[in-house]
């Protein structure tokens, strides 16, 4: 996040109101980047399709569909999301961005490649008896999302910020308005709308991507496969992680008393998914401030921290950084805290007015406080992780995305025996257990820093 974290703390040293609420305003969009975007994408196409879509449960059909894309497409190419996101980081640091691209084009084609096989035996086997133009457009939006992840770790390093948020917003912008506009061929042309725009988004992408790394006189290398240049600790992390974000819906859906079947292999949970969702509308702000945060308070004192040890720098000037350092990482979280638990008393406030108006009834509503408290945990966990990766701690970012997705399937199993007025708690705890665990070690490691600096290099 270097780029962006240039321009961000040029933002905020321009001391005014302006300048503040525009470093705030690109954060919110681009750390939220396609996940969110595509969430309030497809609602406000359900929303406005339900007069024209006949019959409704067209609509269904196509939120959860893309739900599903956006899910598997995320839980595959977690796999190399952090471990290629670290190659294009190490290769910058040794400044051979001429490998970059090459392995760039590789990336995209193994991506392609796996996605097409998965999904061709999902879509031959699985959704076996379904219409050939709905199971080719499945096919088409799940490659092109899978390589829409990995163009975002691109795009989350450009220093063209502007043309990024512009990106993203366009292509979504150009999902919805194709999918309202081909929304009379019912599920077919919504899904078709929506692949456009992905398709749209994910050619802007290459473009940028195209035009600001430096060119190579190879257009395919495989270094980013090279054992001696991958950590198979990341593998893992972002498995466990995206894993863990979703195992509880699919826990819910499959569950014959909180899901239903909706198309085909593919199902729901009237009492779960849409508070969910729009919990997680909820976490852009605090996405925002996480985001502004470690990109310029902490990242500051980071480096300053890290130039002093290696310049030989007094004690005195060494512990200041580390203990500045220290509490931006305290503000960082408590603000993202504070942000959060403000959002959930506004929900609290419009939440049975926000749901009436969707035609649900108030009885969701404790459920959607306790979704919104755990999205916004999710985001102190996100925190939490980003500034183990700075430390480059990945043993234990490991650790705790495991134990987060393996809490998050024990405490949600428990809260599915336990019956309706538990729903949702299984992964807010899930959550808090794993922040609290993540805290323990990060107070230890920050308080071992100069320590564990100083052995490293003998």
């Amino acid at each position: 996040m270097a780029g962006i974290g240039f321009a961000l703390r040029k933002l905020t040293r321009r001391n005014t109101l302006t300048g503040l609420f525009q470093a705030y305003a690109y954060a919110g969009i681009i750390s939220s980047g396609p996940w969110i975007l595509s969430i309030l994408g497809i609602l406000v196409i359900g929303l406005m399709s339900a007069t024209v879509v006949v019959p409704q449960v067209l609509i269904t059909h196509f939120q959860v569909s893309v739900t599903y894309l956006i899910a598997c497409s995320l839980i595959l190419t977690g796999l190399v999301q952090l471990a290629f996101t670290r190659f294009v980081a190490d290769r910058t640091f040794e400044k051979r961005e001429s490998l970059i691209l090459p392995n760039f084009v590789a990336i995209t084609l193994v991506v392609t490649v796996v996605g097409g096989v998965v999904g061709m035996f999902v879509v031959l086997v699985l959704f076996r008896g379904l219409a050939l133009y709905y199971r080719l457009m499945m096919l088409a939006g799940f490659v092109i999302l899978c390589n829409i992840w990995i163009t975002t770790i691109f795009l989350s390093s450009i220093k063209q910020y502007r043309a990024v948020v512009l990106l993203y917003l366009g292509g979504y912008t150009v999902s919805v308005v194709a999918a309202l506009a081909l929304r009379g061929q019912g599920l077919h042309g919504l899904l078709t709308g929506f692949v456009i725009g992905q398709a749209v988004l994910l050619v802007g992408s290459v473009a940028i991507i195209l035009r600001n790394y430096p060119p190579s006189d190879r257009l395919m290398s495989f270094e980013v496969l090279d054992k001696k240049l991958i950590f198979p600790s990341l593998i893992w992390t972002g498995l466990f992680y995206n894993l863990g974000v979703w195992i509880d819906k699919f826990m819910f859906w499959f569950r014959d008393e909180t899901g239903h079947a909706v198309i085909g292999p593919l199902r729901a949970s009237l009492i779960y998914d849409l508070p969910i969702f729009l919990a997680y509308l909820s976490i852009i702000p605090g996405m925002a401030i996480f985001l502004v945060r470690l990109e310029t308070d902490f990242v500051e004192h980071y480096d300053a921290f890290y130039t002093a040890v290696r310049e030989g720098g007094s004690l005195g000037v060494i512990e200041q950084h580390r203990n500045g350092m220290v509490e931006s990482v305290r503000l960082g979280l408590f603000d993202i805290v504070k942000v959060q638990t403000v959002t959930t008393l506004v929900l609290l406030l419009v939440g049975p007015a926000l749901l009436r108006a969707m035609g649900i009834t108030d009885l969701y509503l404790p459920l959607l406080l306790i979704d919104t408290i755990g999205a916004g945990l999710q985001v102190v966990l996100l925190g939490l992780m980003n500034v183990f990766f700075y430390l480059d701690k990945r043993a234990i970012v490991l650790s705790l995305t495991a134990l987060f997705c393996v809490l998050n399937v024990v405490f949600t199993a428990m809260t599915l025996m336990l019956g309706p007025s538990w729903y949702g708690y299984g992964f807010t705890v899930a959550v808090l257990v794993t922040i609290v665990v993540g805290l323990a070690i990060l107070d230890r490691k920050l308080d071992r820093l100069e320590y564990e600096t100083f052995m490293l290099q003998h």
